[in-house]
């Protein structure tokens, strides 16, 4: 199944990356855990829950959201591993991960 993951910023500055089968086959989901928590810890990314417990979708978005538009917009290695750990990660054929609004959908 091929994945879409788009990343959006605001209006018209929306980042399509597609996940083939082969992309989403070489990270199992416990790596694509690891790798956004990895990221959620070097880009020190600020926990949206005060009790501390960080899910799945608030790593996704605040890698998205600290990993910077630039990122999505260069279309380069951080990108596409970020859309493949976030489809792996959630499973679903489309993701939208809007960083404006904070929700993934």
């Amino acid at each position: 199944m091929t994945q879409h993951i788009n990343v959006v910023f605001g209006a018209e500055r929306e980042y399509e990356t597609i996940v083939s089968d082969a992309d989403a086959a070489s990270l199992a989901k416990d790596q694509a855990r690891a790798w956004l928590s990895g990221e959620f810890e070097r880009l020190e990314c600020t926990p949206s829950n005060p009790m501390g417990k960080i899910l799945v979708l608030d790593m996704i978005l605040n890698v998205a959201k600290y990993g910077g538009e630039e990122r999505f917009k260069e279309r380069g290695d951080w990108a596409k591993q970020f859309a493949v750990a976030t489809a792996v990660a959630l499973g679903r054929p489309t993701v939208r991960v809007d960083v404006q609004n904070f929700v993934v959908g």
